[in-house]
């Protein structure tokens, strides 16, 4: 078909030539319509690889994901470590991520609610046990991924999620591209002498009494200089004027216990530093706290506790003939095993108490519960979480 003929337009046509000539009109965006198809608004739009479009609403995911960096400066290389994150976050095509830092008056729960207000899409956390726990605190309940980067005396959630506990690298890149694990998350709320209450997580376990003394008198020094083994020398200083207390405790759907202890435990999972197993069936991914009642009646209790501990848990039930064996012997009371999905302890006089090997001050009363699958984890790609 052929172009129309000048009789062909109508006598009000314009000519064509002269409506492409240009003019000396300086026209402004909002002289010129819009480029839409009809029923679609002007806002930015985002465009798959198919083509297909979706409004980005104001409170929708950005297109490049940003990460956030907890740590304590006084136990990593704050330098190394935000060059590490910085890269291999720019290599995974996420944004320039955030960084915060904790301080006395800040553990790192505080911190981490000002990264959750930024919208990040993981946080990652680097410190000791005490920087771990505050920051899980922060972000339970809230579907963003945390990433352990181990570093600091112990690393027990680390530990018992058998993460690699020397190669920050590969928890980092994790970050970018690994998987996430629901883990249980415990909550203990201690009541005081005044009548005040105060509730804080825990992710490996928390205990009032004697536990909490050891930690309370070990020397911080000496933990800075030897790490982990500094506890040794607080548990000596407080066994020397240890004393049992009177406590009652039940689990829910089971009936109270009345027992003179040294202390009891409340535990989200059960690895201790040195290859020892307070708990060897804890998990953290089960949906319940086990509870430690450590009752030892004298210096021969106490032997029974250690060899509970340091043999029969952390040797014997490694092979499957030490596992017979102590299914064929007497159990004795100095340790006392029980679990459920909470646990109330009350004592006539204030205890010390400790979460993840803090000291949180002395409670005649603590209410703990569980989260069950409350914190996202991040592990490496691949990695097994059958043992955890």
């Amino acid at each position: 078909m052929g172009p129309l003929s000048d009789d062909d337009r109508g006598a009000d046509a314009p000519d064509p030539v002269e409506a492409a000539a240009p003019d000396d009109t300086i026209r402004e965006p909002e002289d010129v319509a819009p480029d839409t198809t009809d029923g679609e608004g002007g806002e930015a739009r985002r465009v798959d690889a198919a083509g297909h479009t979706a409004p980005i609403s104001e409170g929708g995911r950005r297109p490049n994901p940003k990460a956030a960096l907890v740590y304590n400066p006084i136990k990593v290389d704050a330098d190394e470590l935000r060059a590490s994150v910085t890269r291999l976050a720019a290599e995974a095509g996420w944004v320039e991520p955030l960084f915060y830092e904790t301080t006395v008056d800040d553990l790192g729960d505080d911190v981490t609610r000002q990264a959750l207000a930024e919208e990040v899409d993981a946080v990652l956390v680097a410190g000791g046990d005490g920087t771990v726990r505050a920051v899980s605190e922060a972000m339970t309940g809230s579907g963003v991924p945390l990433t352990i980067v181990p570093s600091g005396t112990g690393n027990l959630l680390a530990r018992n999620l058998r993460l690699p506990l020397d190669d920050a690298e590969t928890m980092i890149r994790a970050t970018f591209d690994g998987e996430t694990l629901p883990i249980d998350v415990g909550f203990a709320k201690i009541t005081r002498t005044n009548a005040g209450t105060e509730e804080r997580a825990f992710v490996v376990m928390g205990g009032i009494g004697l536990d909490a003394a050891m930690i309370a008198n070990t020397n911080g020094d000496l933990k800075k200089k030897v790490g982990w083994v500094a506890y040794v020398d607080g548990a000596a200083r407080s066994l020397v004027g240890a004393k049992p207390f009177p406590v009652m405790y039940q689990l829910p759907g089971h009936r109270m216990h009345r027992a003179n202890v040294q202390s009891v435990l409340i535990a989200n999972c059960g690895s201790l530093p040195a290859g020892l197993e307070l708990i060897p069936e804890a998990s953290v991914t089960d949906g319940q706290l086990d509870v430690v009642v450590v009752q030892p009646k004298g210096p021969f209790g106490w032997l029974l506790v250690w060899r509970r501990v340091a043999w029969d848990n952390s040797v014997l039930r490694r092979f499957r003939a030490g596992r017979k064996f102590l299914a064929l012997t007497t159990e004795d009371n100095a340790v006392r095993y029980t679990r459920g999905v909470g646990i109330d302890i009350a004592t006539p006089s204030a205890q010390p108490v400790q979460l993840d090997g803090d000291e949180f001050g002395e409670g005649t009363h603590l209410h703990c519960r569980v989260e069950t699958g409350g914190l996202l984890v991040t592990v490496p790609r691949g990695h097994s979480v059958t043992a955890v």
